[in-house]
């Protein structure tokens, strides 16, 4: 049976591993700020949580392009650098309150498209193929580094859609109501009272390394598929099994 090759379940346990330590950092940063994942987004005033999704979705497609033109101008930085990165920009947007965490929240948005593209190539997949490019907005649609996940959806690495020239955008219609939710978790730890640039900067240091995680789980899944020829949702399922077995 393909699936008992020992170096197939090896590989499986590796990428099992990291899912289980991806949320690690988020869930220390939820613990900081204080309350739960679901009460974070009680604490946004009614006006932010009503557009939030409409931001979302134009933070992903404004990303999306910027992330990709830039790919010709500059190249693919290491994760360490990414991140580093990416808590310099919350910690300015933390710094002003919820307003410029509004802003901040399409370059962070940019910053982790372009990583997870980078990760695509380090794992020998073009970042402007069709299929590549839906991979990189499904690595977004993970459970977020502040939800705990037992590992019981990992929808984002098997989804299929037909391979179109509008299907990238379908892609992004079908994330951005998930991802949302997710932004208005870090939106609203960003804007704590009080601890302003520190959480901003602490938010954004686990949503990066949360995003890197996942992207290395999603490439690493499909890098796998292709070099053993197997399907990659019964790859999906095999790492579901061992993600619950963990616990």
């Amino acid at each position: 049976m393909p699936l008992a090759d020992p170096v197939v379940a090896q590989a499986l346990d590796a990428l099992a591993l990291r899912h289980k330590a991806a949320s690690g950092v988020g869930m220390q940063v939820l613990s900081f700020v204080g309350g739960n994942a679901e009460n974070l987004l009680e604490r946004l005033p009614d006006r932010v949580k009503d557009r939030l999704e409409a931001a979302t979705r134009s933070a992903l497609e404004t990303a999306f392009t910027a992330a990709a033109r830039s790919r010709g101008v500059v190249s693919d930085r290491p994760d360490w650098l990414n991140t580093v990165l990416t808590t310099a920009m919350g910690a300015a947007g933390g710094a002003g309150g919820l307003a410029t965490s509004l802003a901040e929240l399409p370059v962070t948005t940019t910053v982790l498209l372009r990583a997870i593209q980078g990760i695509a190539a380090e794992h020998g997949f073009d970042p402007a193929d069709e299929e590549t490019r839906i991979d990189c907005i499904r690595v977004l649609a993970a459970a977020g580094p502040m939800t705990k996940d037992d590992g019981a959806d990992l929808g984002f690495l098997a989804a299929r859609v037909t391979i179109t020239g509008t299907s990238l955008q379908a892609v992004i219609a079908r994330v951005a109501p998930r991802l949302s939710l997710v932004m208005g978790q870090k939106l609203a730890a960003q804007a704590a009272p009080v601890l302003g640039a520190v959480a901003g900067a602490a938010v954004n240091y686990a949503f990066t390394s949360y995003y890197q995680e996942m992207a290395r789980v999603q490439f690493g899944l499909r890098r796998l598929a292709e070099d053993r020829a197997l399907p990659r949702e019964a790859l999906t399922e095999a790492l579901r099994a061992r993600i619950l077995a963990k616990g």
